[in-house]
This record gives structure tokens, C-alpha cells and sequence, in this order.
């Protein structure tokens, strides 16, 4: 047979258990029969069994051993059958056992003793004469046999061997992705946390700074009663309006360094500053026993929170939004839910950059996302996962 046609019967056996399968069938069957003839049935069954559960993979000696009883009771049986009777096909399973748990010279070596086994069986039960013809066809029809089943066993060795180093790689590869996305949410959230310092210190200082001396002009301009007083107090007004829009994006940048369990008091803090930016009632309802007992999961559950309540005020235009933290013995859930105009029916494609990030935190702490509509109106925000096991 072709080597290519080998490889496309490897392939679509696809598995040794297949091929295994087969052979426990041939072994079951053969024992069986020498179990009829045999003095001592149930012993033998049982012996059959016994070797079968270990896979015949304890020794070498152990697998020699088995086909030798094997091909020696098939001929004693084709001795009781008489020479009418072949049993050329029975031998296959010793050689196939031999090839399968060995290698090509053990099953050849056996192809061989059954060839002597047979011919002294039917030389036994007084055949008239054997012919060197069919010594020949049956020795190469078992030679053949043998070759391609330990081809096919090297072929489906080396399928496996693919396989688990795919896997191993895999498995490799999904550990540094892993890591890396840790890594760059970290960063990220580094890199937040700088930004809103710096419009906190930096840009609110100086617009604070600056509405000091526009001040003081304006005061100077009344003092002399001059018509460009009202003009003063408007660029005043502009610019206390920066300082607040300074503070508020401060606020939207920067993140608490939450604790393990401090989730509760950053999400309560997270509402009462939406109220009171926003104008927007958004309460917090969770349970002081709830306990995320990781610090970057409870990271990113508030920013996946942070994200949802944004999204309902800017992009929902909600009267109001409740967020819920709850714990059922290992699950943890976090609700965020508005009465918005509601999710849209077809997300656009592709998402935007919240919802991205939203799942994306979801992904890093084992978490599955979920936004829908509400059945009155407005969005569910949903993100469930389990606890995260305490490091000892």
C-alpha cells in the first residue's frame, strides 16, 4: 500500500483506541475460544482480562509471553478442528498484538511461529501434504499485515506526539497572552491613574492659578468702575467652568488602588460621584460580606462598573442607575442597570471602544459579560465570575 494511502487511513482513524478496539475484540475472541477448550475456564478469563487492563505494556517479556500462549493454543485448536478447518485468520492476533504493543520484529516473529504452529497442526491431524505455496502466501500475507500495522501505529505515535506538543505550545502560548494582558492592564491602569494626577496637580493648579488673577483683575476693573467688569466676571465664570470640567475628567481618569476588600466602599464612592457630577441619582446596593478577595479583580470589576455608568449618562441619557454587587457562594455578580433609551438591538460592528473594554476586563479575571435590554426600557449590565482562591 502507498504510503500516502496509509496516511489517509492514519488520519481517519484519527485515534489508537479505534485500532486498539479492534484488537480487543480479535483477543477477546481467541481467548474465549481457547476458554471453551481449556480445562480451567474461568481462570483463563480471567488471566485474559487481567492482561488486557494492563495493556500488555508492563514488559516486553510480558507481551511475548501472552502471544506465545496465543499462537500455541490456536494451534492446538486448529489441531482438535482437524485440517479442513483454517485457522490462518486466528493468527492475526497474536501477530497483531506483537506489532501493535511491540514493534515490526516481534510481530514477524510471531508471523512466523504461526506459520510452524499451523503447518505442525495440520501435519498433526494428518493433512495429506502442505504446500510450499500457501506456506508462502500465508507468511506474506502476515509479513504485509505486519508492515502496515506498524506503520500505522508509528503514524498515529507521531499524530499523538503532534498533538500534545500542539497542546503543550497552546497552552504555553495562552499563559503569555495571559500574562501579557496583565501586564498591559496594569500599565494601562498606571497610566490613568498619571493622566488624572497630572490634570488634577498640574492643569487644575494652573487654571486655579489663573482664575486668582482674573480675579483680581476684576476686582481692580470695579474698583475703578469700569464697563469692562461684566466682560471680567464672564471670563472668570469660563474659566471656574474649566477648573470643574479639570476635576471631573481628574475624577474619570483616576481609579482607587483598591484593596482585596475594599470593592464596596470604591463602588459606593464610584455612585455618590456620579450623582453628584452628573446630577444623575445612582445608588449602590451591596453587601459588606461580600468579599472579591483579589486586588486585580476587584480593579476590574470597578472599572467595568466606572465604564457602564458612564456609558448610561452619556450615551443612554439615564434618570437613573443602580449598581448591585452580590455573592452566591462562589459566584460573584455585578449589576448595572439604568433606565435609558436602552442597549441597542444590533451592536455595531465594530463594538465600541467601552464595550471592548468592558469584555476585555471581563476576560482577565475569568469573567463572562453580558449587556441587555431591559424589558421596560433602559440596559443590564452584567458580569459574572467566580472567587478567586486565596493565595497561601
Amino acid at each position: 500500500m502507498p504510503k500516502g494511502a496509509v496516511e489517509i487511513l492514519c488520519h481517519t482513524i484519527s485515534d489508537t483506541k479505534i485500532c486498539e478496539r479492534f484488537l480487543w475484540i480479535g483477543f477477546n475472541g481467541v481467548m474465549s475460544t481457547l476458554a471453551y477448550v481449556a480445562p480451567n475456564r474461568l481462570l483463563l478469563s480471567n488471566m485474559a482480562a487481567l492482561l488486557w487492563r494492563k495493556r500488555l505494556t508492563t514488559s516486553r517479556f510480558t507481551l511475548v509471553g501472552v502471544c506465545v500462549v496465543l499462537t500455541v493454543g490456536l494451534g492446538y485448536v486448529d489441531y482438535l478442528t482437524g485440517y479442513e478447518q483454517t485457522f490462518l485468520l486466528f493468527y492475526l492476533v497474536p501477530i497483531g498484538l506483537g506489532t501493535w504493543f511491540g514493534n515490526f520484529q516481534i510481530g514477524f516473529t510471531f508471523s512466523v511461529m504461526s506459520i510452524v504452529a499451523w503447518v505442525a497442526s495440520d501435519v498433526a491431524a494428518g493433512v495429506p501434504t502442505v504446500g510450499l505455496w500457501n506456506i508462502g502466501m500465508a507468511l506474506g500475507s502476515y509479513a504485509v499485515f505486519t508492515s502496515l500495522l506498524s506503520k500505522l501505529r508509528t503514524l498515529l505515535n507521531e499524530l499523538d506526539q503532534r498533538v500534545r506538543d500542539r497542546t503543550a505550545a497552546l497552552k504555553r502560548e495562552m499563559a503569555e497572552r495571559k500574562r501579557l494582558d496583565q501586564e498591559i492592564a496594569e500599565v494601562a491602569d498606571r497610566e490613568r491613574r498619571r493622566l488624572g494626577q497630572n490634570l488634577h496637580d498640574s492643569l487644575g493648579q494652573h487654571l486655579t492659578g489663573t482664575a486668582l488673577a482674573a480675579q483680581v483683575l476684576r476686582d481692580k476693573l470695579a474698583d475703578r468702575s469700569a464697563a469692562e467688569v461684566a466682560h471680567a466676571d464672564k471670563v472668570v465664570h469660563y474659566i471656574e467652568e474649566g477648573i470643574d470640567l479639570t476635576r471631573n475628567l481628574a475624577r474619570g481618569f483616576f481609579s482607587p488602588e483598591l484593596e482585596a476588600d475594599g470593592l464596596n466602599v470604591a463602588l459606593q464612592g464610584l455612585a455618590e460621584n456620579i450623582s453628584e457630577r452628573f446630577r444623575v441619582p445612582c445608588t449602590f446596593n451591596g453587601d459588606d460580606a461580600v468579599h472579591v478577595g483579589d486586588a486585580t479583580t476587584a480593579t476590574q470589576l470597578y472599572h467595568i462598573a466606572q465604564e457602564a455608568v458612564i456609558n448610561a449618562v452619556k450615551h443612554a441619557s439615564a434618570n437613573r442607575i443602580d449598581i448591585e454587587l452580590a455573592q452566591n457562594g462562589q459566584k460573584l455578580t455585578l449589576v448595572v442597570s439604568d433606565d435609558g433609551r436602552g442597549f441597542p438591538e444590533k451592536l455595531p460592528e465594530p463594538p465600541g471602544l467601552g464595550l471592548r473594554l468592558m469584555a476585555h476586563g471581563a476576560s482577565l479575571i475569568g469573567g463572562k459579560l453580558a449587556i441587555a435590554r431591559k424589558r421596560d426600557g433602559g440596559t443590564l449590565v452584567i458580569c459574572k465570575l467566580n472567587k478567586p482562591q486565596p493565595v497561601h
